[in-house]
């Protein structure tokens, strides 16, 4: 039996490859030091690599994070994007399919919230991220607030799609600040469930405090719903 990992990289490997190793342990330096005291000589340590390997790559610290949050971006955008592929055609379960997609595991760890939390709060990176993340954040909301629009449309709920997409996507914002701030973090299924009560309060006979209502990702047609007023949120 040797101490060799498992998992343990090759000497020799692809340059994308490489870049991906190393894109991966600025995502972990981002985590632990955040933006404006990770370097090129951190992230190195953290890759167990030497400083001129990942200097040969991206040249220096603005590159390295420049391409991290790229990596980062397009990552969401596919997670989601594979979520909603595999949904139900209704609006109601395609918007279940977004809220699931966000608590993903592969995606919502506590590294890549932190990183995410630090291209958010550092502000020399917000020109950066919204240069680079600024298309794939409209198309996201364009869908939600497509699929909000369809599920009022369709139970006969007040409200204004735009307000509502906007309170559930700040909803599921700060459920991924909170996990990565507090002392004390609430589970990634806790979040989940926040994110669902969200969801129900403005569509309660499509969504419950468990997500999507049985029933409710078909096309059937819903008797409307009687609220309390109906004045626009």
């Amino acid at each position: 039996m040797t101490d060799e990992k498992p998992n343990a990289l090759p000497r020799k490997m692809s340059r994308a490859t490489r870049r991906t190793q190393l894109i991966e342990a600025t995502i972990d330096t981002l985590a632990l030091r955040g933006y404006a005291r990770t370097t090129l000589t951190e992230v190195a340590r953290t890759a167990g690599l030497s400083h001129g390997l990942v200097n040969f790559h991206f040249e220096k610290k603005e590159k390295l994070l420049s391409e991290t949050l790229l990596f980062l971006a397009d990552e969401y955008l596919q997670n989601w994007q594979t979520y909603l592929a595999g949904a139900g055609p209704s609006p109601a379960a395609q918007l279940d399919a977004l809220l699931r997609a966000d608590f993903n595991p592969a995606i919502c760890t506590p590294s890549r919230l932190s990183a995410w939390c630090s291209f958010w709060g550092e502000a020399q990176s917000r020109p950066l991220y919204q240069e680079r993340c600024g298309s794939n954040d409209d198309h996201y909301n364009a869908r939600l607030e497509e699929f909000c629009a369809a599920i009022l449309a369709e139970g006969g709920y007040p409200g204004n799609a735009t307000r509502v997409a906007r309170v559930i996507r700040v909803t599921t914002e700060g459920v991924w600040l909170d996990m990565m701030t507090m002392n004390t973090p609430y589970s990634s299924e806790e979040g989940q469930a926040t994110v669902y009560a969200c969801a129900a309060a403005f569509f309660p006979r499509h969504f419950g405090p468990k997500g999507l209502l049985v029933g409710s990702s078909g096309t059937a047609t819903l008797a409307p719903f009687v609220g309390a007023g109906s004045s626009e949120t």
